[in-house]
């Protein structure tokens, strides 16, 4: 039942992108309400695969290089769901969408097997962390997503070509609002996370210097950002631009950090 929910979340999250896309190939009004039930469906399919892990596993899927890319992959399509509904537009789904179907069959690829935390009261504090810095990445990449529809959208817009982008995409205001509340949530969910490493670092003398470099690269990238446009007053393209290279370094360091050092079957 594992690998058919995971499957079906796969699925979903590739359709829903699919039909964003509709309206470029087409000339058909956006389906919104059909890509929000269709990533609805994904993540529903997700939890259950989730739930049953966890139940065979018996401890939550976040320990362990396949059971961290499936949470973090559900994690990413919930905040696009959320996104995507508070908004009333799909075409964040043509980004995040395939990245969360992506991430689902690539922790079917690395295999299930969990890595043995600890228990009690150091395994929930452990747990506690993980969570959140999962849950501040994904709000990070909801905002490099809609961050890197805004400079296609101002593209657009400057070259005065006005097409199916143009027209399609939410407006500048929407996506730069996006990418700006998206950060902070990320800024807020991975400063928690962080504290909460560091602190069991120093209970529990417990230190991974790869999850300790990693966190700190993606802890100041989204820092930056959002203290940039909050105290620097940076314009919306230089966020989005910003938001984008901070991302995108984050993810490179973690190829890096998981080619040199990663232990076999860890998330790093």
């Amino acid at each position: 039942m594992i690998a058919l929910a995971h499957a079906a979340a796969a699925v979903c999250y590739v359709g829903a992108a699919a039909l964003a896309a509709a309206p470029f190939v087409r000339p058909v009004a956006a389906p919104v309400r059909s890509v929000l039930v269709l990533l609805a469906l994904g993540i529903g399919a997700h939890l259950v695969a989730l739930v049953a892990l966890a139940t065979t596993l018996g401890q939550w899927p976040l320990f362990g290089l396949g059971p961290a890319l499936s949470s973090a992959a559900f994690l990413l399509a919930s905040s696009l769901l959320a996104v995507e509904a508070l908004t009333h537009d799909a075409t964040l789904a043509l980004v995040g969408a395939p990245f969360a179907g992506v991430l689902t069959l690539l922790s079917r690829v690395a295999g299930l097997a969990p890595i043995q935390e600890p228990a009690g009261a150091q395994g929930a504090w452990l747990l506690a962390h993980v969570a959140l810095s999962f849950a501040g990445i994904a709000a990070f990449g909801t905002a490099a997503a809609a961050g890197t529809m805004y400079l296609v959208q101002r593209r657009e817009l400057r070259s005065r070509r006005f097409g199916d982008v143009f027209r399609r995409f939410p407006p500048l205001a929407t996506l730069d609002r996006v990418n700006h509340l998206a950060s902070l949530v990320g800024w807020l969910g991975l400063t928690v996370g962080v504290v909460l490493a560091v602190s069991y670092t120093v209970v529990y003398r417990a230190v991974d210097l790869p999850k300790v470099l990693w966190a700190a690269a993606a802890w100041v990238g989204i820092s930056v950002v959002t203290f940039g446009r909050l105290v620097g007053k940076w314009q919306a393209r230089r966020a989005a631009l910003l938001t984008n290279v901070a991302f995108g370094v984050v993810l490179l360091l973690y190829l890096v950090l998981r080619a040199v050092g990663a232990a076999p079957g860890r998330f790093l």
